[in-house]
């Protein structure tokens, strides 16, 4: 299992345990994450997943593939650090990923 914390914009700390090979959306909707909505369900086309890497993380992460960069150009508030969670496959190497969540999440 995987350590993962999520940070709400009012700064509320969530830390969950995850899978490895999950997603960051289906792992923060399985344990009641605020501020995850993932209307979609996972599939790269809502971006109510937004999340914000830390940037001790980012390079771990990796950046988005061109459909969720896509995504994200048009997703209030997305910045260098912006991931949409259903995109993101926790791996051992992301034990302890900080992630922050958007004071609100905007549909596409």
């Amino acid at each position: 299992m995987v350590s993962v914390t999520f940070k709400s914009a009012d700064g509320e700390e969530t830390i969950i345990s995850v899978k490895t090979g999950v997603s960051i959306q289906e792992a923060a909707i399985n344990n009641d994450v605020p501020g995850i909505d993932a209307d979609c369900g996972g599939g790269c086309s809502c971006a109510t997943c937004h999340v914000y890497v830390a940037d001790e993380w980012l390079e771990k992460v990796g950046p988005p593939g061109e459909l969720e960069a896509s995504m994200l150009e048009v997703v209030e508030g997305s910045n260098d650090h912006s991931r949409l969670g259903c995109q993101v496959k926790v791996t051992e190497e992301l034990d302890g990923l900080v992630l922050t969540t958007p004071e609100r999440q905007s549909g596409c």
